[in-house]
């Protein structure tokens, strides 16, 4: 979605509908103080989303926080820092990740990984503007505009007791949601051009190769398309790019589609040289069929199934319900 430096603004990468919204709401929110949950896959940039929204008015550092990385005995001095001689260790006083955002942004990634009792200082945190560091007395003054970010459903975190509702709802007051590559694949030619700038030098992609990069879904998003072109762009034999030099990934993709391919069009043969003269089978008898030549190439595969048989995921659980063929 996104390409974004320590020394300079994000870079949108884009034009599709989807992101022409969510720039549209970044530059919105931007020139609001009030705090954003930003949602989305893992890899679809959710770090740089927040960074463009900083980024619109510029005030104080950007301080990221990953929060899956708060573990352990020392989490808590990491977020509030620490005194001089606080724990075993502690040599000298240490200012925290929440201080050092004090004017500018702090960035909760992932903040559905945050331990319950964080959560609760966290919360006290965002509703006082004051925190004690490990080992201190005293507490002290913080002031930063908030921006979260999680893959997971924090409502289901919510009702399974694993994420505090206030401090939910102290979270929740403005949603943005990254869409997946998947929904966006318009993208792909740019994303694709302008990493190939970043990591490929004079490097290009042929129609081909460029084809199977849009066909394939990207589960791991942008992050997984960067890293496809920086892989690409080192082991590459020539300038152009081909379908051999696309990750092993797309390759089983790539053969998994041509196989269904053939597996139809062999069942459709198999249907018109063995079918006897009228009547001939409905048009719901050769889908059933189909759909179930499909699933015994895909081993119960759904996802692969649907991807093989060129529909949608919701329309291929129909047509399973339909023609019976849970077993």
């Amino acid at each position: 979605m996104f390409a974004v430096r320590a020394d300079s603004p994000p870079v949108l990468v884009g034009q599709s509908f989807r992101i022409r919204q969510v720039l549209q709401l970044i530059q919105k929110l931007g020139r609001s103080r009030s705090p954003v949950l930003v949602l989305g896959e893992t890899g679809t940039g959710k770090e740089v989303v927040a960074r463009a929204i900083h980024h619109v008015v510029p005030t104080g550092p950007f301080v990221p926080i990953d929060c899956s990385a708060l573990v352990g005995p020392l989490m808590e001095s990491e977020l509030f820092g620490h005194t001089k001689g606080a724990f075993t260790g502690a040599a000298t006083a240490k200012i925290g990740l929440v201080e050092s955002a004090n004017g500018g942004t702090a960035f909760f990634d992932e903040i559905g990984e945050l331990p319950l009792d964080l959560q609760a200082k966290l919360l006290r945190l965002l509703q006082e503007k004051e925190f004690r560091p490990v080992g201190s007395v005293e507490r002290r003054k913080a002031d930063f505009r908030v921006i979260a970010a999680t893959n997971r459903d924090l409502v289901q975190e919510v009702e399974r007791g694993r994420f505090r509702r206030d401090l939910y709802y102290r979270l929740n007051v403005i949603t943005l949601r990254v869409p997946p590559l998947r929904e966006r694949k318009e993208d792909i030619p740019a994303l694709v051009g302008y990493f190939l700038r970043l990591h490929g030098g004079n490097c290009s992609v042929s129609r081909e190769c460029l084809d199977a990069m849009i066909a394939y879904d990207w589960p791991g998003n942008v992050r997984e398309l960067e890293n496809c072109v920086q892989r690409m762009s080192a082991v590459n034999s020539g300038p152009l790019l081909h379908t051999a030099d696309l990750p092993t990934a797309l390759h089983t993709y790539m053969e998994a589609r041509r196989a269904g391919s053939l597996a139809m069009t062999a069942v459709a043969v198999a249907d018109v040289s063995v079918a006897p003269a009228p009547p001939v089978l409905s048009l719901s008898e050769v889908e059933k069929r189909t759909i179930r030549e499909a699933l015994d190439y895909t081993k119960g595969d759904r996802v692969m199934a649907a991807h093989l048989l060129g529909i949608g995921r919701t329309t291929l659980y129909r047509k399973i319900k339909e023609y019976r063929l849970t077993d």
